[in-house]
C-alpha cells in the first residue's frame, strides 16, 4: 500500500469552499463526460456518522476506459468503470474507490479542510504524517497536463472581479488572505505481483494531476458561484447530474442500438481476461452490463469528493 498526503491550499476560506467545490465537481464532471465516458451518479442519500454527525452518502460509477495506459488495457476487461463511494461530513470528507473484478484494488482518500495554509502536521488527530509522504500542490506553478491546461483557469492571470481576488504571485500561500488548505490523506493499494508499484505510482500520478485541476477550476470559476447560497448551489448540482447522467446513458444506449460503434470498455469480462487475471492471483467477479440495468428516476443531492 502506497499512501500520501496532499495539502492544496486555495485563496479562499473553508466556508465559501463548501460552496466551490460543489459547483465544480459538478461543473468539471459536466465536462468531462461523453462517448460512453463519465460520471453517473447511482445512489444519494442522507447519511449519520456516530462521530461526524449528518452528512451526505453518494455512490457513483466512473467510466475511464479510454484514459488508462496501454499496459493496464492488457489485463482488464473493456467494459470498466469505477465504483466511488462518497461519506460528507463538511469539512470532513471519506471516498472510496473500488472495481467490482478486482478485490485487491482501492483507493482512500481521507480529506479535512482548514483555514490556514497547510501547517498542521496533524489534522487527521491520530498520527502526523511522516515528512516524506507530505506533497505540496501548488495550484498556481505545479505544471498540468498540456490538455488540461486553459488561460482562463491560468491563475497567475486570474483577476475574481466579484472579489477582488487575483492574479495570484509567487509565495502566494504563505501571504494571502485568505487562505485555506485542502489536506487529503490518499492510500491505494493493488496486491498483484509484479503490477503493485507500477499501478500504485501510477494512481497517485493521476490524483496529482485531478487535484491539481480541480483546485484550479474551483479558483477560476469562483465568479460563477461566489454568492450563491447552499441550496442554490444545490439545484445547480442537480441540474447538471441529471445532465451528465443523460450524457452517459445516451452514448452507451446508442452504442447498443446500433447507432454508434460500441466503445472499447464495453464489454463484460472474457474468459481470456479472466484466466489473465487469474494467473496474477486475483479473483474475479461477473461484471453486470449497466446499459440493460434499469435504474429508477433519483433526485439528486450529492456533496462529492
Amino acid at each position: 500500500m502506497l499512501m500520501k498526503e496532499y495539502r492544496i491550499c486555495m485563496p479562499l476560506t473553508v466556508d465559501e469552499y463548501r460552496i466551490g467545490q460543489l459547483y465544480m465537481i459538478s461543473k468539471h464532471s459536466c465536462e468531462q463526460s461523453g462517448g460512453g465516458e463519465g460520471v453517473e451518479v447511482v445512489r444519494n442519500e442522507p447519511d449519520n456518522h456516530p462521530k461526524y454527525g449528518a452528512g451526505q452518502l453518494t455512490e457513483k460509477r466512473i467510466y475511464l476506459s479510454s484514459k488508462l495506459p496501454s499496459w493496464v488495457k492488457a489485463f482488464v476487461p473493456r467494459f470498466f468503470y469505477v465504483t466511488e463511494k462518497a461519506w460528507n461530513f463538511y469539512p470532513y470528507t471519506i471516498t472510496e474507490y473500488s472495481v467490482s473484478f478486482l478485490p485487491k484494488f482501492s483507493i482512500r482518500i481521507e480529506t479535512r479542510f482548514e483555514n490556514n495554509n497547510g501547517d498542521n502536521d496533524n489534522v487527521f488527530g491520530d498520527k502526523p504524517t511522516p515528512a516524506e509522504n507530505v506533497c505540496f500542490l501548488d495550484i498556481l506553478s505545479d505544471p498540468i497536463p498540456e490538455k488540461h491546461y486553459k488561460e482562463s483557469e491560468d491563475l497567475s492571470l486570474w483577476q475574481s472581479s466579484k472579489t477582488g481576488r487575483g492574479p495570484l504571485e509567487k509565495g502566494w500561500r504563505d501571504s494571502h488572505k485568505p487562505v485555506m488548505c485542502s489536506y487529503k490523506r490518499v492510500e491505494c493499494s493493488f496486491e498483484v505481483y509484479g503490477f503493485q508499484t507500477r499501478t500504485e505510482e501510477f494512481i497517485h500520478r493521476n490524483i496529482r494531476d485531478i487535484l491539481l485541476v480541480g483546485h484550479r477550476q474551483a479558483v477560476a470559476w469562483i465568479d460563477e458561484w461566489h454568492g450563491l447560497c447552499l441550496e442554490e448551489v444545490r439545484e445547480y448540482e442537480r441540474t447538471m447530474q441529471e445532465k451528465t447522467n443523460s450524457k452517459v446513458k445516451c452514448s452507451q444506449n446508442s452504442t447498443d442500438s446500433g447507432l454508434v460503434p460500441r466503445p472499447a470498455f464495453s464489454r463484460s469480462i472474457s474468459v481470456t481476461d479472466e484466466r489473465s487475471l487469474k494467473k496474477m492471483g486475483v479473483t474475479t467477479a461477473a461484471v453486470p452490463d449497466p446499459s440493460h440495468v434499469t435504474h429508477s428516476p433519483i433526485r439528486l443531492n450529492s456533496t462529492p469528493e
